[in-house]
Protein backbone atom coordinates (compact mmCIF):
# COMPACT_ATOMS: atom_id res chain seq x y z
CA UNK A 1 0.00 0.00 0.00
CA UNK A 2 1.19 3.66 -0.52
CA UNK A 3 0.02 6.53 1.47
CA UNK A 4 -2.13 9.14 0.16
CA UNK A 5 -0.72 12.68 0.82
CA UNK A 6 -3.45 15.03 2.77
CA UNK A 7 -2.85 17.37 0.03
CA UNK A 8 -4.40 14.67 -2.70
CA UNK A 9 -7.56 14.01 0.09
CA UNK A 10 -9.73 16.50 -0.56
CA UNK A 11 -12.85 15.16 1.11
CA UNK A 12 -10.72 14.90 4.27
CA UNK A 13 -9.78 18.95 4.17
CA UNK A 14 -13.61 18.87 4.70
CA UNK A 15 -13.45 16.90 8.28
CA UNK A 16 -9.89 18.64 9.41
CA UNK A 17 -11.62 22.18 9.09
CA UNK A 18 -14.63 20.09 10.68
CA UNK A 19 -12.51 19.24 13.73
CA UNK A 20 -10.62 22.30 13.91
CA UNK A 21 -13.67 24.42 14.47
CA UNK A 22 -14.49 22.29 17.33
CA UNK A 23 -11.15 22.09 18.66
CA UNK A 24 -10.26 25.89 18.79
CA UNK A 25 -14.07 27.23 18.65
CA UNK A 26 -16.89 24.97 19.89
CA UNK A 27 -15.00 22.81 22.59
CA UNK A 28 -13.09 25.41 24.05
CA UNK A 29 -14.21 29.06 24.27
CA UNK A 30 -18.16 27.92 23.48
CA UNK A 31 -18.74 25.23 25.79
CA UNK A 32 -15.97 26.07 28.42
CA UNK A 33 -17.58 29.43 28.29
CA UNK A 34 -20.66 27.74 29.71
CA UNK A 35 -18.74 25.67 32.51
CA UNK A 36 -16.86 28.69 33.74
CA UNK A 37 -19.77 31.12 33.80
CA UNK A 38 -22.78 28.87 35.80
CA UNK A 39 -25.09 32.14 35.69
CA UNK A 40 -25.03 34.04 32.72
CA UNK A 41 -27.07 36.99 35.02
CA UNK A 42 -24.50 36.85 37.63
CA UNK A 43 -20.84 36.49 37.11
CA UNK A 44 -17.53 37.86 36.89
CA UNK A 45 -15.54 37.46 33.24
CA UNK A 46 -12.76 34.88 33.88
CA UNK A 47 -9.63 35.05 31.92
CA UNK A 48 -10.71 32.90 29.53
CA UNK A 49 -12.98 32.80 27.29
CA UNK A 50 -12.30 36.95 26.80
CA UNK A 51 -15.09 39.24 27.55
CA UNK A 52 -15.67 39.20 23.56
CA UNK A 53 -16.43 35.80 23.60
CA UNK A 54 -18.08 35.41 26.74
CA UNK A 55 -20.85 38.26 25.35
CA UNK A 56 -20.73 36.88 21.46
CA UNK A 57 -21.83 33.17 23.40
CA UNK A 58 -24.45 35.18 25.59
CA UNK A 59 -25.66 37.07 22.86
CA UNK A 60 -26.34 33.61 20.77
CA UNK A 61 -27.98 32.36 24.27
CA UNK A 62 -30.34 35.80 24.15
CA UNK A 63 -31.15 35.86 21.02
CA UNK A 64 -31.60 32.81 19.39
CA UNK A 65 -30.97 30.22 22.18
CA UNK A 66 -32.50 30.01 25.88
CA UNK A 67 -30.95 26.77 26.72
CA UNK A 68 -27.62 28.15 26.24
CA UNK A 69 -27.95 30.57 28.67
CA UNK A 70 -30.86 28.37 31.07
CA UNK A 71 -27.19 25.90 31.40
CA UNK A 72 -29.56 23.23 33.06
CA UNK A 73 -27.30 20.06 34.56
CA UNK A 74 -27.84 17.85 31.94
CA UNK A 75 -26.94 20.53 29.59
CA UNK A 76 -23.97 21.29 31.59
CA UNK A 77 -23.12 16.93 31.75
CA UNK A 78 -23.17 17.87 27.92
CA UNK A 79 -20.69 20.15 28.12
CA UNK A 80 -18.02 18.23 30.23
CA UNK A 81 -18.35 15.63 27.96
CA UNK A 82 -17.36 17.88 25.16
CA UNK A 83 -14.70 19.12 26.77
CA UNK A 84 -12.94 16.18 28.77
CA UNK A 85 -13.63 13.55 25.35
CA UNK A 86 -14.59 15.40 22.45
CA UNK A 87 -11.76 17.79 22.79
CA UNK A 88 -9.36 15.27 22.61
CA UNK A 89 -10.88 13.25 20.12
CA UNK A 90 -10.38 16.47 17.57
CA UNK A 91 -6.93 16.69 18.48
CA UNK A 92 -6.33 13.09 17.78
CA UNK A 93 -8.66 13.19 14.56
CA UNK A 94 -6.39 16.45 13.31
CA UNK A 95 -3.25 14.60 13.87
CA UNK A 96 -4.57 11.34 12.39
CA UNK A 97 -6.41 12.83 9.24
CA UNK A 98 -3.43 15.37 8.80
CA UNK A 99 -0.93 12.25 9.24
CA UNK A 100 -2.85 9.58 7.64
CA UNK A 101 -3.04 7.39 10.66
CA UNK A 102 -5.28 4.30 10.38
CA UNK A 103 -6.02 3.99 14.12
CA UNK A 104 -8.42 6.73 14.30
CA UNK A 105 -11.36 4.89 12.51
CA UNK A 106 -11.75 2.51 15.44
CA UNK A 107 -12.26 6.14 17.58
CA UNK A 108 -14.12 7.42 14.94
CA UNK A 109 -16.68 4.98 15.50
CA UNK A 110 -17.15 5.79 19.67
CA UNK A 111 -17.08 9.70 18.51
CA UNK A 112 -20.16 9.37 16.15
CA UNK A 113 -22.68 8.02 17.75
CA UNK A 114 -21.86 9.80 20.94
CA UNK A 115 -22.10 12.86 19.12
CA UNK A 116 -25.35 12.09 17.68
CA UNK A 117 -26.98 11.30 20.80
CA UNK A 118 -25.73 14.37 22.36
CA UNK A 119 -27.42 16.33 19.46
CA UNK A 120 -30.49 14.50 19.14
CA UNK A 121 -31.37 15.11 23.42
CA UNK A 122 -30.44 18.47 23.08
CA UNK A 123 -32.50 18.85 19.71
CA UNK A 124 -35.44 17.61 21.50
CA UNK A 125 -35.13 20.22 24.46
CA UNK A 126 -34.50 23.25 21.69
CA UNK A 127 -38.02 22.43 20.11
CA UNK A 128 -40.27 21.35 22.77
CA UNK A 129 -38.52 21.50 26.39
CA UNK A 130 -38.87 23.98 28.72
CA UNK A 131 -36.04 26.30 27.66
CA UNK A 132 -37.02 25.75 24.06
CA UNK A 133 -35.75 28.16 20.83
CA UNK A 134 -37.15 30.70 20.29
CA UNK A 135 -35.54 30.44 16.76
CA UNK A 136 -35.73 26.94 16.09
CA UNK A 137 -35.27 27.16 12.14
CA UNK A 138 -31.82 29.05 13.34
CA UNK A 139 -30.98 26.69 16.34
CA UNK A 140 -31.61 23.51 14.39
CA UNK A 141 -29.91 24.83 11.44
CA UNK A 142 -26.71 25.68 13.89
CA UNK A 143 -26.58 22.30 15.19
CA UNK A 144 -27.25 20.29 12.56
CA UNK A 145 -23.77 19.79 11.29
CA UNK A 146 -23.08 17.90 15.00
CA UNK A 147 -25.75 15.28 13.45
CA UNK A 148 -24.62 15.15 9.98
CA UNK A 149 -21.01 15.08 9.96
CA UNK A 150 -20.99 11.98 12.16
CA UNK A 151 -23.06 10.50 9.62
CA UNK A 152 -20.39 11.64 6.76
CA UNK A 153 -17.79 10.33 8.99
CA UNK A 154 -18.76 6.89 9.93
CA UNK A 155 -19.02 6.63 5.87
CA UNK A 156 -15.67 8.04 5.34
CA UNK A 157 -14.11 5.93 7.77
CA UNK A 158 -16.36 2.59 7.03
CA UNK A 159 -13.82 -0.56 6.92
CA UNK A 160 -14.32 -1.90 3.57
CA UNK A 161 -10.67 -0.06 2.69
CA UNK A 162 -8.08 1.63 3.82
CA UNK A 163 -8.70 5.03 5.06
CA UNK A 164 -5.36 6.68 3.87
CA UNK A 165 -3.47 4.68 1.46
CA UNK A 166 -4.20 2.99 -2.07
CA UNK A 167 -2.66 -0.29 -3.77
CA UNK A 168 0.90 0.87 -5.30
Amino acid sequence: MTPIPFSQRKADWFFVGFFAINLFFITYIVDLEQLVIADVNHFEYPLWPTKPLVDMVHWWGSNFDPLQSARPVWWRATIWIDALLFGPFYVAALYAFIKGKEWIRKICFLWAPVMMTNVTIIMFEELIGPSKSIAPGIVTAANAPWFIVPILLVIRVWPERPLFSRAA
